[in-house]
């Protein structure tokens, strides 16, 4: 056993525990892999998650230096050129 690992016992039902080893056989792999995966798996998904900034567009990010730049939306278009 890892020094960084702690053993903990848990009751899983009998077939639970079947089907937990043949699932584990099917795989390739050992059930202590397949009960890590899992947990690693529910874990990570209730593990809080930053919030997300969102962008406003009220306040420029980047402040003007010079005078405002006035084009059409033909201008624009003209000047990218499409695949």
């Amino acid at each position: 056993m890892d020094r960084d690992s702690i053993r903990t016992s848990i009751d899983l039902p009998r077939t639970l525990h079947r089907r937990l080893h043949e699932a584990a056989a099917r795989r390739g792999c050992s059930a202590r892999q397949l009960i890590l995966r899992g947990v690693e798996r529910v874990v990570e998904e209730y593990s809080p998650q930053p919030p997300k900034r969102r962008l406003t567009l009220e306040k420029p990010i980047v402040r003007s230096t010079g005078r405002p730049v006035r084009l059409t939306n033909e201008q624009i278009y003209g000047g990218i050129e499409f695949p």
